[in-house]
């Protein structure tokens, strides 16, 4: 049993934030996206200046064929990758927080295999279901691979551990991908699965940024609104329990966020992993272990992250474009070994 003070006294040895570098941080990654997002409007295979783009958002002119490419192609494109970029990020710093797994992403645990799985199922059986009923679905198959995930890693003889939760993980997934490679195959909708296989955001309409951005704002403010309670969850459920907090519910809440948050951004760019994995631990490395300050840092810096991979997909091999999933996996591979040789390390 732990009493109250004890309780306290070793929670707040253990919290060590940096508000000021914090601060710091939001207001320098605001501006640097911000920035981000001019140049990704502006980079294309129709190199457009600047000062177009500043014109065409704030005087757009419909006759002018570049206000047009602006408008119609690059402004939602930068928009979803800043917008699914904070939701990866978040939901992978939640996943963290709420089960101590340093190697917790949404592409690691199922969740990104599970909606993938689903978006293939409706491409061969309900190929004409609208986009709001698509990201529905992306929600169904989330919780089926997360659970798949938690389900499977229970059964290990000493419960849930963090390699056990990602051996499961790894397992679930590649089961997930060899079904959907299956139904892709037999149903001949391979073509049609290749945007969601390699991630993405060329093609990206206003139809979908107004499909999705209220769902993704929600799942941040929500995350925003339970990351105190994460920060005390962080700490191992012994002491949270002994500052009296109802530690399941608390985990409950935060699964929902997550699969609002991955299953929303899989049903908009497809499955693009290693982000809630990178940006969760640079925001902690930072700030500290404080979740009031590692979520909003997580959100900007994912959304900063995605719009310039989108960039760099444009630049590597121009006029062609590399796969935005392809660019981040080149940095979240050798992250993801970095963190499995700092484990056993430990």
């Amino acid at each position: 049993m732990y009493s109250p003070s004890s309780t306290k006294e070793q929670a707040a040895e253990k919290l060590h934030a940096r508000p000021f570098l914090a601060i710091m941080i939001l207001f320098g990654g605001l501006g640097a996206l911000i920035l981000s997002l001019a140049l990704s409007i502006s980079v294309g295979a129709a190199d457009i200046d600047l000062r177009t783009v500043w014109e065409a958002v704030f005087q757009f002119n419909p006759e002018l064929s570049h206000h047009q490419i602006i408008k119609e192609l690059r402004m939602p494109r930068a928009l979803a990758g800043a917008l699914v970029g904070a939701a990866f990020a978040v939901a992978g710093a939640i996943m963290q927080g709420m089960t101590r797994n340093p190697l917790a992403d949404s592409s690691l645990l199922g969740v990104n295999a599970g909606a993938a799985f689903m978006l293939a199922v409706c491409f061969a059986f309900f190929p004409s279901m609208s986009y709001m009923g698509l990201m529905l679905v992306c929600f169904a198959g989330a919780s089926v691979g997360l659970g798949l995930v938690y389900g499977i890693g229970s059964l290990a003889k000493g419960g849930l551990t963090p390699v056990r939760l990602t051996l499961a993980g790894a397992a679930v997934g590649a089961l997930l991908l060899a079904i959907t490679e299956g139904i892709a195959i037999y149903y001949n909708i391979g073509q049609d699965l290749a945007f969601w296989y390699a991630g993405g955001l060329s093609g990206t309409k206003w139809l979908q940024i107004q499909t999705v951005s209220p769902w993704i704002i929600i799942g941040l403010l929500a995350a925003l609104a339970l990351s105190r309670s994460i920060t005390v969850l962080s700490l191992g459920d012994d002491v949270a329990a002994g500052l009296g907090q109802r530690t399941g519910l608390i985990k409950g809440i935060g699964v929902i966020i997550v699969l609002l948050l991955a299953g929303t951004a899989v049903s908009a760019v497809g499955s693009i992993g290693f982000v809630g994995l990178i940006i969760p631990h640079i925001a902690r490395y930072f700030v500290g272990v404080d979740y009031r300050w590692i979520i909003p840092c997580s959100a900007i810096m994912g959304s900063l992250l995605m719009v310039l991979a989108d960039i760099g997909g444009r630049l590597v091999n121009p006029p062609a474009e590399t796969s935005i999933g392809i660019i981040i996996a080149v940095i979240g591979v050798p992250f993801f070994l970095y963190l499995i040789t700092k484990m056993r390390e430990e």
